[in-house]
């Protein structure tokens, strides 16, 4: 009874073990998987990187864009200076002219 009790423990402890054994079949499989997963990991990679990239051409188109709404601000500003002064010429050369006119 002891020997086929024995007997039947290891021949349930052989098969339990053969059943958790992974095949080769199975690595290949979890190794196709594996690859799988790092391409996707690569290509996550290059566009977070394609990203950033673009990201840093629009902070200096950005920049750029702003340096010119500021440059075209001062320049109106002294086009309307250079306006004024213009008009205020304008206004004292007709007052001379007319002063002139009336002698």
């Amino acid at each position: 009874m002891k020997k086929s009790l024995l007997v039947l423990s290891i021949m349930l402890a052989l098969a339990i073990t053969l059943v958790g054994c992974a095949t080769t079949g199975d690595l290949e499989k979890m190794q196709s998987q594996e690859n799988q997963i790092n391409a996707k990991a690569d290509q996550a990679l290059q566009a977070s990187q394609d990203a950033k990239a673009a990201a840093e051409r629009a902070d200096a188109a950005t920049t750029r864009a702003e340096n010119a709404v500021k440059t075209a601000e001062e320049r109106a500003k002294i086009a309307e200076d250079r306006a004024q002064i213009a008009e205020d010429r304008a206004t004292k050369a007709e007052a001379i002219f007319k002063k002139s006119m009336k002698k």
